[in-house]
Parts: structure tokens; sequence; C-alpha cells
């Protein structure tokens, strides 16, 4: 087991991805059928590691997957994840300040600067209002973030928070290779050393039975902070800033267990699909919010021609019948 992030505080340095959240139904992109049209400057390549997003876009439909990860198919801001980044910040930026300044009105003051901040460094966000000539729907938008913002305080009391990690970065190797990898939003460490994660959601509450689906993000990171630390943490916490619930799960030592047999599984898959460039799609009805429409055989559309060599089915399992380095 390994961690390419030093250590800060007993807990790796903070810094890495931001996780993807769903939009409403986009336009979907013109073309299909021809080379794909990957992000500026970055050469299509095979997965390398393994973060609860892009678990679960294969899990959802592995062709998404492949759109994602390997084509690295250009993706259209939609409001709704734009807004959930904007929350976030305001709410990890918060806690910058001192514990009897974490109001509700300051952190609702925060919310235009945080969208000032987040243009500056996402300049292609403003389109997302550009036929917004006398800046209403901008300004309904960012009424809605704020009362967003100012429902966590009716679930959790900042004053009495001290966070030890806040947009925390995670990766560890498994025995068998495989590298998981997350950002954490917030990890509380009690005085007797009991661990907390945190994530917010701008969403709301799933129905009872889906709550164990909710709750794979967070058990895919208690995995991570048991491999890099041997560290099980105490609870999982779930907080729903659009419905105003708070989901709670307290982790076993074989839930990791189980989870991390299942990753594996799913790693192998994966690795067999990127090796022979078969990744089938698979309608949902969450087909809706996908980008990808005019590139998927389920809508009428051709994938891009498959940038990575491929091999039959199989041929890359050594002579013990392990699979081969992707």
């Amino acid at each position: 087991m390994s961690t390419s992030q030093p250590s800060t505080g007993g807990l790796p340095a903070a810094g890495g991805e931001q996780e993807q959240q769903a939009g409403p139904p986009p336009v979907p992109a013109q073309g299909g059928g021809g080379p794909a049209p990957a992000a500026a400057g970055r050469a299509p390549a095979g997965p390398t590691s393994l973060s609860p997003s892009r678990a679960n876009d294969f899990m959802q439909c592995p062709l998404l997957y492949r759109f994602r990860v390997i084509d690295r198919l250009p993706e259209q801001p939609s409001e709704a994840a734009t807004r959930g980044t904007l929350v976030h910040a305001v709410l990890e930026r918060l806690f910058d300040d001192p514990a009897a300044e974490r109001t509700a009105e300051r952190a609702r003051a925060m919310v235009p600067g945080q969208w000032d901040r987040l243009l500056a460094s996402r300049p292609e966000l403003a389109g997302l209002f550009a036929e917004d000539a006398g800046g209403e729907r901008l300004a309904r938008w960012l009424g809605e973030a704020e009362r967003l913002v100012e429902r966590w305080f009716s679930l959790e009391d900042p004053t009495r928070l001290e966070p030890a990690e806040r947009e925390l970065f995670l990766e560890a190797e498994l025995d068998s290779g495989l590298r998981l990898r997350g950002v954490i939003d917030r990890v509380d460490v009690a005085p007797t050393g009991e661990v907390r994660i945190v994530d917010y959601k701008t969403g709301k509450a799933p129905r009872p039975e889906y709550s164990e689906g909710a709750m794979f993000q967070m058990t895919f990171y208690a995995l991570v902070v048991w491999r890099l630390k041997g560290v099980l943490p105490r609870r999982l916490q779930l907080v729903y800033l659009g419905s105003g619930d708070v989901l709670t799960y307290d982790p076993v030592m074989a839930d990791l267990e189980r989870l991390e047999r299942r990753l594996l599984a799913l790693w192998e898959a994966i690795r067999e699909a990127t090796r022979t460039g078969d990744w089938r799609p698979r309608r949902t009805k969450l087909c809706g919010w996908c980008d990808h429409q005019a590139f998927c055989p389920e809508f009428g559309g051709t994938p891009p021609v498959y940038p990575l060599a491929v091999s039959p089915a199989g041929s890359d399992r050594d002579g013990e019948g392990r699979m081969g380095p992707v």
C-alpha cells in the first residue's frame, strides 16, 4: 500500500480533481464516427486509477466511462453542477474565518465573491448566462445558491466544528496495484481520534430504498482512509442541502473488505474493456442527462474511432491466468 501525496496533520495533503456532478439534459454535441474531440493538449490514454465518480460511470454505462476517461469528450457545464461547485466553495472557505464569524449571513454574503472567483478560474462558465441580458436568471441562480448555503446552518453548527481537512485529495494503491482516488469535502477528527467523513450534496436525499447506493461514494472514501492510515472511520455523513436531510452510516470492517472485492472485480472489467475496445452502452433513465447522445448507438450515433490499441479478449493473460498491465 502506498500514497502519492505527502502527509500533513496525520492525513494526506489536499488538492486534486473535483468529482463530477450530473446536470440537466444538455444539447447533444454534433458529429460522430470521426476522431474523438479529446481535451486540448491531452492525448487519449487508458485508465490508471479509479474514483467513485468514474466507478459509478462504468456501472451506469461502460460507454459513458469510455467517453469520459479515454476519449475525454468535452461536456457542457450545467447550472446545477456549477451551483454545486459554488456552494461547496463557500462551505469550504467559511472555515477560514474564526468560529464566531461563521454565520449564515456571512456565508450568504460570500456567494457573489466566490462566483467571481470561480469565473476567473473557469471563464467558460460565463456561457451559462450569456443570453441573460437583464441578469435576472443569474440573480435567481445566485439566490438559490444562497438558500442552499443558509439551509446548511439548520443541519450543522460550524461554530462548533474545526475540520481536520477540507477538500482533501486522497490516493492509495492497493496490494493488487489498483489505485483509488477521490476528494473528500470534509474530515472531522474527534479528540479521541475518531474520524468522521462528511460530504455535501446540493440535491435531495434519496428514498430509503436507494440509501445504500448513496453511501457507495462514502464507503469508497472510508476504504481509502483505511488503506492509507489503518484507521476505520467512525462515521460517514451525507448532508443533503436540497431537502435538509442528513444521512449517516457507521461502517464496519466487513463493509470495506466487501467494497474492495467489488472494486477489484470492477477494475478487471474496465481493464478488459480497455484492451478489447468493447464498451457496451447501457440505456437508463439517466441518458437524458448525457452530453454524448450524438455518439451513442442507443440514440443512432456512432462512437469516435477507438484511440487505443486493441487485443482479443483474454489474450493479455499471463501463464498463470492473471491480467497483464494496461
